[in-house]
């Protein structure tokens, strides 16, 4: 099957499977494969050119205007829907079925008591901040850390000032989607204490979850 993906996460999960797509977007990191543009600005007419059997799309990660472009276009297009840990399991049995692969449900290993707070930056200049409802403040409460933002929706513009009132005891700084680094930390400090963590894990779901959940889980301990 010709399968275009439009998420990383999808790109990912699609190559575990022995399912690799014919293109992706050029922030699934996948160098090795034709790039059609990005998750927010596809290349449709390149999509259409590749004649693909299914493109896949995201609700969270892709507009709709792109899917109406494709669908006008008569390409088959396929919406997951990933704003929790509870939407992971059947959002990727409907996508194996489409491929031809197998899903074997996670086995999540048992949530953890709320014990800490956490202030997420997702971008700067403007500072905007990870939220709720969305997948990654899902996975981080079920590793026991109450997002201070989830309150302001999913991805809400904020001050530090306003991020330090909100009284967090964390920063977890991810690497993605702004490359948040050493640069960054004396800012961020202003906030709180701050952890670097790698953002394919804390925003990527599929096939990584069960391991990001796991090295994530690892690194919180290892703050305690």
């Amino acid at each position: 099957m010709r399968v275009v993906s439009l998420v990383p996460s999808i790109t990912e999960t699609l190559s575990d499977w022995g399912r690799t797509p014919i293109a992706c977007t050029r922030f699934c990191e996948r160098p090795d494969l034709a790039h059609v543009g990005g998750t927010k600005n596809p290349d449709v007419d390149a999509i259409v050119g590749l004649e693909p059997d299914l493109v896949v799309l995201d609700a969270e990660e892709n507009r709709r205007e792109d899917y109406d472009a494709l669908v006008a276009r008569r390409i088959n297009v396929h919406v997951t829907r990933v704003r929790d840990l509870a939407d992971l399991d059947p959002a990727m049995a409907a996508l194996a079925d489409l491929v031809g692969a197998t899903w074997t449900p996670l086995a999540l290993p048992a949530a953890r008591p709320i014990t800490r707070r956490a202030f997420v930056p997702i971008w700067r200049r403007p500072w905007m901040a990870l939220g709720a409802p969305t997948y990654a403040t899902s996975l981080l409460a079920h590793l026991g850390v109450d997002n201070v933002a989830a309150r302001l929706g999913p991805y809400p513009a904020i001050s530090l000032e306003r991020a330090a009132a909100l009284a967090p005891d964390l920063v977890l700084a991810p690497s993605e989607p702004y490359p948040f680094g050493q640069r960054q930390r004396s800012e961020l400090e202003a906030v709180a204490p701050v952890h670097f963590v790698d953002g394919r894990d804390l925003f990527w779901w599929g096939s990584r979850t069960a391991v990001a959940l796991e090295r994530l889980g690892d690194a919180l301990v290892g703050l305690e």
